[in-house]
């Protein structure tokens, strides 16, 4: 039985591949120092329910009949379990690597790119997919509720069908390493990487796919791409492109959007998710799926956790909503899909590192002053740092006096996640809706169903 091992098993990127390799026979360990510390005991257990045996981080457990270390690309040579390896001569590869030897392993590939909207684009192809009896593998970067009373994290789909559907991340460039048969660009914005470098990436991702190119009609920058091979258009705004929505409805429990002359549902809030999903029908019509079929499979698609999900109400009427933004383009969708409906908003917004506030900090300012209105409070408590040995460089306190700087008045900072809790605990009433904010800290889905207990 092949031996292998993850350090970082915890993270979004790596659990799924993770548990793919414990299901097809490997002997799978896995370090983090986050269970390490105590925490995320939930993802521990489901990790070892999949039969991953969970080691500490601190290179006792690497062992010289170990195949290979894999990394996220977060990790460097000073990280224990990396340095054991090396001593070793264990070969250390990145997660990228394993995943596109997983992807090229399936006869029909289905890469799914952009930098907002992705995570969500491929569990909808996936469960459409899975719906309509094509048997796919998806691999995937957040938590699918459909799936959530299976065994495991529910980050993936694992079938030996012949389709494997990717959420190619373009934050490490990575996403040039997938050669697809069909590629899905959702939009290209500033995030983690210089918008040059991000232009590049994509060029190369369009350049890599094989058979059509599924692009966002509506973003400037993937709508300059339809000159690509093959280029399929989507848009909810112009119904010159490919695949067009129209119509489109707030409902108390979702959204109703037109499709080529019949109506159909989402159990999703936000205008961005029927975008989303005019993507992922697109896609699934290019490897032969009727596009009616898929839109009427999604009626059924729950969403992914930590993506608008409604934790629940209090019985003071007070909504908690937990979500995953954390960029200018993701931060303004989100609040701009919660603006589609009555009571006011009270966020928190932990920005997920350093680098991050300082790339995006200006715009993350911009987009909250003109997006929220005056009644609305807008809460920071300070950059979560995983590393604590980087430079902090900008603060959230700065971003707090960018937002002032730019118009809205109620943007407080509050250095604490204790602080926000107790702010929010003694300041929220009845019919306002609360809303938890960042990537990167497993905490948060915690902190927001702690935080509902006590409102």
């Amino acid at each position: 039985m092949t031996k292998v091992c993850f350090c970082g098993v915890s993270g979004n990127g790596m659990s799924p591949l993770a548990q793919i390799l414990s299901l097809k026979g490997y002997e799978v360990y896995g370090s983090d120092r986050s269970f390490d510390a105590g925490r995320d005991a939930a993802n521990r257990k489901a990790l070892e329910n999949m039969g991953i045996k969970i080691i500490p981080q601190d290179g006792s457990a690497v062992t010289s009949d170990m195949e290979t270390v894999y990394v996220s690309a977060a990790l460097d040579e000073s990280n224990p379990d990396v340095k054991a390896a090396l001593n070793l001569r264990i070969p250390v590869k990145k997660r990228s690597d394993l995943l596109a030897k997983l992807f090229s392993e399936y006869e029909y590939g289905i890469a799914v790119g952009g930098t907002s909207g992705k995570t969500t684009t491929t569990a909808m192809i996936g469960y459409i997919l899975d719906m309509l009896g094509q048997k796919p593998c998806m691999i995937n970067g957040g938590m699918l509720r459909n799936y959530e009373l299976l065994k495991g994290l529910p980050n993936f789909i694992y079938n030996e069908g012949k389709i494997c559907v990717i959420e190619a991340d373009e934050s490490d460039g990575s996403i040039c390493k997938y050669h697809p048969n069909i590629g899905l660009i959702n939009n290209i914005s500033h995030d983690h990487t210089s918008m040059e470098k991000l232009k590049e990436y994509f060029a190369t991702f369009a350049a890599n796919t094989k058979d059509a190119i599924v692009i966002n009609y509506d973003c400037e920058l993937t709508r300059s791409m339809t000159h690509a091979k093959k280029a399929i258009t989507f848009s909810t705004k112009d119904s010159a492109a490919d695949f067009y929505a129209e119509n489109i409805k707030f409902l108390p429990e979702g959204i109703e959007y037109g499709f080529r002359g019949k109506t159909f549902k989402l159990n999703l809030f936000g205008a961005f998710n029927v975008s989303n999903a005019l993507a992922a029908i697109a896609v699934c019509a290019q490897a032969g799926i009727d596009p009616f079929d898929a839109a009427k499979a999604l009626e059924g698609f729950t969403g992914i956790k930590r993506r608008l999900e409604i934790v629940g109400t209090s019985e003071n009427n007070i909504t908690l909503i937990d979500d995953f933004a954390h960029n200018p383009s993701k931060i303004g969708s989100s609040l701009g899909a919660l603006k589609e409906y009555s009571g006011r908003l009270i966020v928190m917004y932990q920005s997920h590192s350093p680098f991050s506030a300082q790339n995006t900090g200006s715009e993350v300012a911009e987009v909250v002053a003109k997006t929220l209105d005056k009644d609305d409070i807008f809460l920071m408590p300070e950059v979560y740092m995983l590393n604590k040995n980087v430079d902090k460089g900008i603060t959230a306190a700065n971003i707090i006096n960018g937002i002032k700087q730019n118009g809205f008045a109620n943007a407080l900072f509050l250095e604490t996640q204790q602080a926000v809790h107790d702010y929010i605990v003694k300041n929220a009433q009845s019919g306002d809706r609360i809303v938890i904010m960042g990537a990167r800290d497993n905490s948060l889905p915690t902190f927001s169903r702690n935080l509902l207990k006590e409102l």
